[in-house]
C-alpha cells in the first residue's frame, strides 16, 4: 500500500473535504495509507512540501501570491479546491437576531491576524460598507489564544473558523451573529497544493480519485454522518457542535462537487488581495494553479 503524507496549515472542520478523505475511508479505498500533521503556529504547510515531509498540503492561493511578490517562482502548484467561500464567523456576547455589520463599529473585536484571515476580514467590512477604522481591533494571538481570551471576557466580538464559534455558543459564552462567506461571496479561499513532480505520480492520481469521491460525499452524506467519522480528530468539540458546524458549511455552499480551482474563484482572490494592497500586479492562473491530475 502506498503512503501519503498530508499536512494542514490550520486544522478545523472548515477543511472537512480533506479531513474526510481520511475519516471517510476514501484514501484506503484507493490503496493509500496516510499520516497527517498540522504545521506549527505561524508556519505555512508549504514548508513541508519544500523539505519533503508532506506530499499534499492544505494551503491557499495567496501563498502563491506571496512567493511571486518576492520575485520568486513557486515550487508547488495549487491543484484542487477545498473551500470556495470564507469560513469565518463573527460571534458576539449577546444574541443579535437583527445583527448589522455596523454593530462592529465602536466595538472591541478579536480578529484573527493571520495574513489571509485579516485580508478577508477587511474585504468583508468593505463589502458590508462599514469603516474598519472605527472598529477596535484586538490581536489576541493565534486561534487558541483568541478563544481563551474571549472566554476570559476580552472583547465584544470574535472572528473565528468553525467549529470554535459553535462551541462557544454551546458553552453559553457567545452567540454566532454573522458569516463572512456570504458577505464576501464565492472565492478560491483554500486549496490543496503539491509539487509538480508529485502530481505526475500514480499516487497523485489515486489521491485525486479519493478526493473526487470525498467531494461527492460532502454533498450527499448528512452532517451527522460526516461529523461522527471526524469526531476522533476533534476531541475537545462536542459531537452536536461538530455536526452543526458541518451542516452550516454545507448550507453555505463551501464544498462544491467539482475539485478544480476555477478561474472565477482565482480572480476573486486577486480582487480581494488587490483591495488590501497585497498585489503589486495581477498574476496569471498558471503561475499559481494547475488542473488536478487526470484519473
Amino acid at each position: 500500500m502506498s503512503k501519503i503524507n498530508i499536512q494542514f496549515t490550520l486544522f478545523s472542520a472548515f477543511y472537512s473535504p480533506l479531513i474526510s478523505t481520511m475519516t471517510g475511508g476514501f484514501l484506503k479505498e484507493e490503496g493509500l495509507d496516510y499520516e497527517w500533521s498540522v504545521a506549527k503556529p505561524g508556519v505555512t504547510a508549504i514548508t513541508a512540501l519544500d523539505d519533503g515531509s508532506a506530499d499534499v498540503v492544505q494551503s491557499t492561493l495567496s501563498q502563491g501570491f506571496n512567493t511571486l511578490n518576492k520575485g520568486e517562482t513557486p515550487k508547488c502548484l495549487h491543484f484542487a479546491q477545498i473551500n470556495e467561500m470564507d469560513g469565518f464567523f463573527i460571534t458576539g456576547r449577546n444574541a443579535e437576531p437583527n445583527f448589522q455589520w455596523s454593530n462592529l463599529q465602536g466595538s472591541e473585536v478579536l480578529v484573527h491576524h493571520g495574513g489571509q484571515p485579516m485580508t478577508m476580514f477587511k474585504y468583508a467590512c468593505h463589502k458590508a460598507e462599514i469603516d474598519i477604522n472605527k472598529i477596535k481591533i484586538i490581536d489576541a494571538g493565534n486561534g487558541n489564544e483568541m478563544d481563551a481570551a474571549f472566554r476570559e471576557g476580552v472583547g465584544q466580538y470574535i472572528h473565528q473558523q468553525g467549529p470554535a464559534p459553535q462551541q462557544l455558543a454551546a458553552d453559553g459564552v457567545g452567540h454566532v451573529v454573522a458569516e463572512l462567506g456570504p458577505t464576501i461571496g464565492a472565492c478560491g479561499f483554500s486549496s490543496l497544493a503539491a509539487t509538480p513532480a508529485w502530481l505526475a505520480t500514480d499516487t497523485a492520481k489515486a489521491f485525486t480519485r479519493a478526493y473526487i469521491k470525498t467531494r461527492n460525499y460532502m454533498n450527499d452524506a448528512s452532517a451527522s454522518e460526516i461529523a461522527k467519522a471526524e469526531k476522533p480528530l476533534f476531541p475537545n468539540i462536542d459531537l452536536e457542535v461538530l455536526t452543526d458546524c458541518i451542516a452550516t458549511y454545507q448550507a453555505m455552499g463551501c464544498w462544491t462537487r467539482h475539485i478544480d480551482i476555477t478561474q472565477d474563484g482565482y480572480d476573486a482572490m486577486l480582487n480581494i488581495f488587490e483591495y488590501d494592497g497585497k498585489l503589486p500586479q495581477r498574476y496569471s492562473y498558471d503561475q499559481v494553479c494547475t488542473l488536478p491530475p487526470t484519473v
